[in-house]
């Protein structure tokens, strides 16, 4: 039985949870959308723009976090052609408002205020913070365009950004880049203006984001702990970290840590659950690359068994390599799929071979192309979804957990499929 009322002009249908675990698989009537979090949850929400990855946590006291807002150039050629995904839920607004309407409607129905508590862009490319073109709106009192990050911010208060950067943006070198030159002015304007905290992330800190509203109820139970940025990794023991890139000083230009592999990682534990995100981190090496290139398996070691991560560099065939998804070994992965690169043939063979570790996994894609289904062919038919946003949900004390697959073709927030119930490790 279904019972249901309205808030905030959704209507919000209450379906008790022992029927959603019922089916591994469990088709979910369409006119049923996702129910609201409740405290002691979990939710981590994958959203699908078309444009770039943003992933976004309502934390277990309703703490909010947003991880990157990508917002690729609609107007470069690359980006409209049959290469990249469509826009989503359409092109008539930019994906940073997408983001932010999403965000705002999963708060309200929620009861909550919407706002977030924390942002972190975890390296400086646009499909993780935004892009500004011809057509980005200008920010109506800033000296800045809206696009991405600071889009979200023009229609959502933000406490605190994190990025890899801050203050003086110069680690390898200095960035003065179109795109580096907007989001600094708005940098410094949010700062002034609006009263935003910027942070540089602080590696093997578990004191950088923590719970806002209610943190002794999960004292004991719940962390996020910052692994690595800008190549300075957690050891693993204390707040140590180790530097895995050479002194720059012994580095020819050519040969200066790239952006992805200064991105951001961080691992989310609550109870027996755990989460990566590891930004674009590579970890296979090109032809004659040097060994630190490789950014994933040391990380890999200090962040250990997890049951769900979302694939380094969107699956790219330069991520997820045998060392990483040995330590690792998640139940469940998500692909944030914008391009037909998305994931490489290479990178599926891996994630799916039982030599690399044992038992089953479950992938799900936010928009696969259809040019990749034609490639790939068969891996790509055992995903589990391949269209819509992806919301993995955390029941409270952190033992099990779900995912649920969005129609993200409007703003309902239809059901499609819940996997799960899983058990966390």
């Amino acid at each position: 039985m279904k019972t249901g009322y309205t808030w905030g002009g959704f209507q919000i249908l209450l379906i008790p949870l022992l029927l959603i675990g019922l089916s591994n698989c469990l088709a979910q009537n369409k006119k049923e959308s996702l129910p609201t979090w409740k405290a002691g949850n979990l939710d981590i929400h994958h959203i699908n723009t078309g444009r770039g990855n943003a992933t976004f946590f309502i934390l277990p006291d309703g703490t909010t976090l947003l991880i990157d807002a990508g917002a690729l150039d609609p107007t470069s050629e690359r980006t409209t052609s049959p290469r990249n995904t469509s826009a989503v839920p359409s092109s008539a607004k930019q994906p940073g408002e997408w983001i932010a309407r999403y965000i705002t409607k999963m708060m309200t129905i929620s009861q909550l205020q919407p706002k977030l508590d924390y942002a972190q862009i975890t390296h400086f490319h646009a499909d993780h913070m935004g892009s500004p073109s011809s057509i980005s709106p200008k920010s109506k009192e800033g000296d800045f365009v809206l696009t991405g990050i600071s889009e979200v911010a023009a229609y959502l208060p933000i406490d605190k950004i994190i990025d890899r950067g801050w203050p003086d943006y110069a680690y390898p070198t200095p960035r003065d880049s179109p795109m580096m030159t907007n989001y600094k002015a708005f940098v410094e304007w949010q700062r002034k203006n609006k009263g935003t905290v910027f942070e540089r992330s602080k590696p093997g800190r578990i004191d950088q984001i923590v719970l806002k509203r209610n943190p002794d109820q999960f004292a004991n139970t719940f962390e996020i702990r910052n692994i690595i940025a800008n190549g300075e990794l957690w050891t693993g023991t204390g707040t140590a970290t180790q530097k895995l890139f050479p002194e720059l000083t012994n580095l020819k230009s050519n040969q200066l840590p790239s952006e992805n592999m200064c991105s951001i990682g961080i691992r989310l534990r609550y109870g027996l659950f755990d989460y990566f995100s590891g930004g674009d981190m590579p970890g296979v090496l090109r032809f004659g690359a040097p060994r630190w290139n490789d950014v994933e398996t040391p990380v890999s070691k200090v962040v250990g068994p997890v049951d769900v991560h979302i694939l380094d560099h969107h699956g790219n065939r330069d991520s997820q390599n045998d060392n990483l998804l040995a330590a690792l070994r998640p139940r469940v992965l998500v692909i944030p799929v914008w391009s037909s690169d998305h994931p490489g043939h290479d990178v599926l063979d891996r994630i799916y071979s039982q030599e690399i570790y044992e038992g089953e996994r479950d992938v799900f894609a936010t928009d696969m192309l259809e040019a990749n289904k034609l490639v790939i062919g068969e891996l790509l038919n055992r995903l589990k979804s391949d269209k819509g946003h992806i919301v993995v949900r955390v029941a409270t004390g952190g033992t099990t957990y779900q995912v649920i697959t969005l129609d993200d073709s409007n703003e309902t927030f239809t059901i499609k499929t819940v996997f799960g119930p899983y058990t966390a490790r």
